[in-house]
């Protein structure tokens, strides 16, 4: 067989053995990179936040039950009652990396103005069991604590969804979710803080790129395609002074938001502390969008 025959046939078997070798490595660096993906997105503390100093009086400790979580997985939540037997209720769906003891200080400020709280953990944070969260099991969750809110407050004009940051993005999809499945609207007001577009922008924003960074991304959170559909009012608020998730991506929520809608940008305050700084403009907003808290 001539030479150039000879070596052909090796620069094709060489061709072959390195598809092969992508065919089966693929798989496992996709896999890979997700698993890398959702660390950084969710970006767990484990144990107890530093500043947590135990559950005010009145607090209760619930364990969620739903068929769609297995036998290694839980759902913990707090349950805490306005004195008001009527007072209206709130889902409160946290952010990425603390879990709910690092939470206290907005469910406090939430309670004070007059709401009844349920709040809950995803699936791996806190005393709730379960692998690392992705897109698909925080919405999962989200809708398991709805239905157990569902059943604490059975008027739907009375219940609320607050969504912090990343849980801003798992409020909206949860609003979104309960539109599309009935006719009547199943809450009365929804509340995005401190959040964002989608994932892509914000990831884009937090390390200053142009870069089309979105294109890596199996995770999207994608709140701009959604918030049109959620059939309910919608109150937008953010701090001016956002170092983390910049202003704009709420101003842009807000913009693609059907009416009954509110903006309230914050003067002074930061990513964490907008309830704290809004003072009495939180409640004005929601009475300018026709929800009562008393």
């Amino acid at each position: 067989m001539p030479s150039s025959w000879l070596a052909l046939l090796r620069r094709r078997r060489l061709s072959l053995m390195f598809m092969a070798c992508l065919l089966v490595l693929l798989p496992f660096g996709c896999a890979k990179l997700e698993q890398t993906e959702r660390e950084l997105v969710f970006r767990i503390e484990p144990g107890t936040a530093r500043w947590f100093s135990g559950l005010p009086a009145g607090v209760e400790s619930v364990q969620l039950q739903s068929p769609d979580l297995l036998a290694d997985e839980s759902l913990h939540a707090w349950w805490w009652p306005a004195a008001r037997k009527d007072a209206p209720t709130l889902l409160y769906l946290h952010g990425s990396r603390w879990n709910l003891t690092g939470q206290l200080f907005r469910i406090e400020q939430l309670h004070a103005m007059g709401f009844s709280v349920l709040a809950v953990d995803y699936r791996g944070f806190g005393e709730s069991r379960g692998a690392l969260p992705s897109e698909r099991s925080v919405y999962q969750d989200a809708l398991i604590a709805w239905q157990h809110l569902v059943r604490l407050q059975p008027q739907a004009n009375k219940r609320f969804i607050y969504g912090h940051s990343l849980g801003g993005a798992v409020a909206v999809n949860l609003a979104h979710e309960l539109a599309s499945e009935e006719e009547a609207a199943q809450a009365a007001g929804l509340i995005v803080e401190s959040s964002f577009t989608n994932l892509g922008d914000v990831a884009a924003a937090v390390t200053n790129t142009s870069l089309p960074v979105r294109w890596l991304l199996s995770q999207e959170f994608d709140s701009l395609g959604k918030i049109a559909e959620v059939g309910i009012p919608v109150l937008i608020a953010h701090g001016r002074d956002d170092r983390y998730v910049p202003s704009r991506f709420s101003e842009a929520l807000f913009d693609a938001a059907n009416e009954p809608k509110q903006l309230l940008l914050i003067d002074g305050a930061n990513h964490n502390n907008s309830l704290r700084m809004a003072g009495n403009s939180y409640r004005q907003a929601l009475q300018a969008l026709g929800l009562e808290l008393n």
